[in-house]
């Protein structure tokens, strides 16, 4: 964890208030760091559901797997995070780190080990002691208050200089709900499915079917379009969790997915995803600069998606943006060898509002001046008209700077 904090942060973070049925508590159980939380659990009521989506990488931390053993029961009671530690590449001893993990958690819920979730993140390939927190799980989860969100956004972080929260209302049927999120992630950070850590929490009489594709559906515009370094964790994790508690002020049931009555909800819910996800970007280690990639024009959304993603990963393009050079010959670079459909001489390409590139060539009606008055602006906005299609798509990224390079230089020092 970075002692000085990103200029990208925001400047208040939300109320988060108590969501019914869920309870959080936080330790320092010194598994890397001194002085910090790095221990959270969230203890959830009876017939909770969940739902949650997983790295796509090849090599999952043992709590990924475990997650997705569990997964299919679609209820949960406890859930249980620590940082500085991801539990990947751990072998043998990483599967027993989370077998005995379990087995506290469930005994301090008086539950079951399928309605227990994990998740790790820190250094991957060091093995990850049990012994240094299974034995505070009883009195956290006996301990755990409604309005522990505040705590719970800054036990799991790492490398991160700021804790992610997000906070909505949505309408159900005639009653409002709650929808609460926290995630962590500045580095190691190009999702394949969701991103590093995330977890939401909702008192919405939600079934698992539904929330599963409400996150699946939800993580395309959010979560896998933000990238700060094109490397995807080992430990990508992003849950939910719906408690139920508020049809007891009147909230309906819903089973199906495709339930009209779910349409304010899903939008608070995305609100609520990319919120979380664009904030990963602005704490991108050692960024100074958000940028944001708008793709047009393309033969397909899917294209589109493609071409931002190449643009928003290249170095050239972030290592220009750090330099706040208007260099728009390393995005139509990076435009070339994404592998889509383009066409060199139907390009645009624009810095926030100004149009610097058009037809294939310099725009003329260029400033100098002005792109560089633009650039030097901590919010980048990069716009690219492929000019073949209706195809369209935004990601979100951030500058790469000397700090970038510090900080994973001695990451496990």
């Amino acid at each position: 964890m970075s002692t000085s904090i990103s200029p990208l942060a925001p400047k208040k973070h939300p109320k988060m208030p108590a969501i019914a049925g869920v309870r959080i508590a936080t330790a320092e159980a010194g598994i890397k760091y001194s002085g910090r939380t790095d221990l959270m659990v969230m203890v959830f009521d009876a017939g909770t559901s969940a739902a949650g989506v997983f790295t796509r990488s090849k090599c999952p931390s043992a709590a990924v797997d475990f997650c997705r053993e569990n997964l299919p029961g679609g209820t949960a009671r406890i859930l249980v995070v620590n940082s500085g530690n991801a539990n990947a590449f751990t072998g043998k001893r990483g599967r027993e780190t989370t077998r005995m993990t379990a087995e506290a958690a469930a005994r301090a819920v008086g539950g079951s080990e399928r309605d227990v979730f994990l998740a790790s993140t820190g250094v991957i390939g060091e093995p990850l002691d049990a012994g240094r927190f299974t034995h505070l799980l009883a009195k956290l989860a006996k301990d755990a208050e409604p309005d522990g969100w505040a705590g719970a956004g800054k036990a799991i972080m790492t490398t991160d200089t700021f804790p992610k929260y997000a906070s909505a209302v949505a309408r159900l049927g005639d009653a409002d709900v709650t929808i609460n999120g926290i995630a962590k992630g500045a580095g190691m950070i190009a999702p394949d499915m969701a991103t590093m850590l995330a977890f939401v929490a909702t008192d919405a009489p939600i079934a698992a079917p539904v929330l599963q594709a409400l996150l699946s559906k939800g993580v395309g515009k959010t979560f896998n379009s933000v990238t700060v370094d094109g490397d995807t964790s080992t430990s990508d994790t992003l849950m939910m969790f719906a408690t139920g508690a508020a049809r007891a002020h009147g909230a309906p049931e819903i089973t199906d997915a495709g339930d009209p009555r779910l349409a304010g909800f899903e939008r608070a819910l995305n609100r609520l995803m990319k919120s979380l996800a664009v904030q990963i970007a602005r704490d991108g280690e050692g960024a100074r600069k958000l940028i944001e990639v708008n793709v047009s024009g393309a033969k397909s959304s899917r294209s589109a998606k493609k071409i931002a993603m190449a643009i928003a990963n290249s170095p050239l393009v972030k290592t220009a943006v750090a330099g706040e050079d208007a260099n728009w010959g390393r995005v139509v670079m990076a435009v070339g060898k994404a592998g889509e459909p383009a066409d060199r001489d139907l390009l645009s390409i624009s810095f926030g509002k100004l149009r610097v590139a058009h037809h294939g060539e310099r725009d003329p009606g260029y400033s100098e001046a002005a792109a560089s008055d633009y650039m030097r602006g901590d919010e980048i906005s990069i716009g690219v008209d492929i000019g073949l299609g209706r195809g369209k798509a935004t990601v979100w990224t951030c500058d790469l700077t000397k700090e970038y390079v510090a900080i994973n230089g001695d990451y496990r020092s």
